[in-house]
């Protein structure tokens, strides 16, 4: 344990002394100084109004930066070791693998997740401090499927970064998981509901298998609950389950698929070839 939290604690510091975490701080830090500057707060939309509002568009925003971003400094966490022989280094000491990669999963879990959690709470705080009523109940569940969703992708990156030697492939790859997830998936799925190969309910079952597809119902279930700016697709989600439970599924299953991937990518790691 004490090899495995200084493996975590070497990652942290030194992402921490890098350009990208700077740049990661200052943009969803910068969001929520932005959402302030542009009067957010003051805006009201279906009764949300105040920090419940300035959460709702930070959340929406996320949706689209937080996974690029996670993807694309991660995915060189071991494959850059390799190229730059730093692996080789650090295995020359007395530490065994499951310590290095544990270790450098957690170090960079806090590198990522922390920049967007505390983004969180500076608008909390400011609000207070300004007189708006803080919504607390919004801001714990908006803190846990932040989580979850930066435990999916975390695991996603090590996964990609386990399975490629070369960092410019893990780049790639991550970069085209992005684009699928975000993009590609909902137009196939739209083509195959026009050309109606398929039910309506297995192509939004299908739909729900994304990471970041449940993570955006989720945050619209909790500024709609009745998700009546989804249309017909609301019937069949609200249909099979509550809300309440599909916004606690939205937060268990990134967190699984997430450490499942991790722990694959782990496998993988252990019996590959590691220079």
């Amino acid at each position: 344990m004490k090899n495995l939290m200084l493996i975590a604690y070497l990652d942290l510091k030194e992402s921490i002394r890098a350009n990208w975490f700077i740049v990661y701080s200052l943009v969803f830090g910068g969001l929520i100084a932005l959402f302030f500057i542009a009067g957010i707060t003051e805006s009201q939309v279906m009764g949300f109004s105040g920090l419940s509002r300035l959460l709702l568009m930070y959340i929406q925003v996320t949706i689209v930066i937080l996974p690029i971003f996670i993807l694309i400094t991660t995915v060189r966490s071991i494959s850059g070791d390799r190229d730059s022989h730093i692996l080789e280094y650090m295995l020359s000491f007395p530490i065994s693998l499951k310590q290095y990669y544990w270790g450098k999963v957690f170090g960079r879990f806090i590198t990522v997740f922390l920049p967007v959690f505390m983004a969180m709470v500076f608008a909390i705080l400011y609000g207070m401090y300004k007189g708006a009523e803080v919504p607390l109940g919004l801001f714990f569940l908006y803190t846990g499927l932040l989580f979850a969703m930066s435990s999916a992708f975390l695991g996603i990156a090590f996964f990609i970064s386990s399975i490629v030697k070369s960092s410019e492939m893990a780049l790639g790859i991550s970069f085209f998981i992005w684009i699928f997830l975000l993009a590609f998936i909902d137009i196939a799925l739209i083509s195959l509901m026009m050309q109606q190969r398929m039910n309506a309910e297995l192509i939004i079952a299908i739909a729900m298998i994304n990471p970041m597809e449940i993570f955006r119902v989720a945050a619209i279930s909790l500024f709609d609950p009745e998700l009546t700016v989804m249309g017909p697709v609301a019937f069949y989600i609200l249909d099979m389950m509550s809300q309440k439970m599909f916004v606690f599924i939205s937060i268990v299953y990134p967190l699984f698929l997430g450490i499942l991937f991790a722990f694959l990518g782990f496998k993988i790691f252990e019996k590959k070839d590691l220079v």
